[in-house]
C-alpha cells in the first residue's frame, strides 16, 4: 500500500493500492491490480486500463478515460470529458463534470439527482 501527502511532479502508474492526500502535477495511468483512492487533486489526465479500480474523491483538471474492463466511482469533480472505452463508471449524483460524458462501450450509470418535495407529494 502505498499513501502520498504531498506533491508529485510527473506521471505516475499505479499497479498497487495507491491513496493520493496531495497533488499530482501529471497523468496517472491506473493499470491491472492498481487501485487508486483520489482524495487529492491531479493536475492532468487519468487513464484507467483493464483491471484497474478508481474512487475520485477529489479533483481531476484534465480528462478520464476508462478502458475495457476497469472500474470507477466517481465522486469528485473533472474539469475535462469523461470516456467509457468499455469499462464500468458509477457517477454519484454530488459529482461534477466540466466537459462531455461519452460511452463508446461498457457501462455508464449516472445517479439521478435528488427529487424534489413536490414530485414527492404529487
Amino acid at each position: 500500500m502505498r499513501e502520498e501527502r504531498g506533491q508529485v511532479q510527473g506521471n505516475v502508474i499505479v499497479d498497487e493500492l495507491y491513496t493520493l492526500w496531495g497533488s499530482i502535477a501529471g497523468n496517472v495511468h491506473v493499470m491491472e491490480g492498481g487501485k487508486l483512492y483520489l482524495r487529492g487533486s491531479v493536475y492532468g489526465d487519468v487513464v484507467v486500463e483493464w483491471g484497474g479500480r478508481v474512487h475520485i474523491y477529489g479533483n481531476v483538471q484534465g480528462n478520464l478515460t476508462v478502458n475495457r474492463g476497469a472500474k470507477v466511482i466517481h465522486s469528485g469533480v473533472i474539469g475535462g470529458d469523461v470516456t467509457n472505452n468499455g469499462g464500468r463508471i458509477f457517477i454519484e449524483r454530488v459529482s461534477k463534470i466540466a466537459g462531455k460524458t461519452t460511452t463508446k462501450k461498457g457501462d455508464t450509470m449516472v445517479e439521478p439527482p435528488p427529487r424534489s418535495v413536490k414530485e414527492l407529494e404529487g
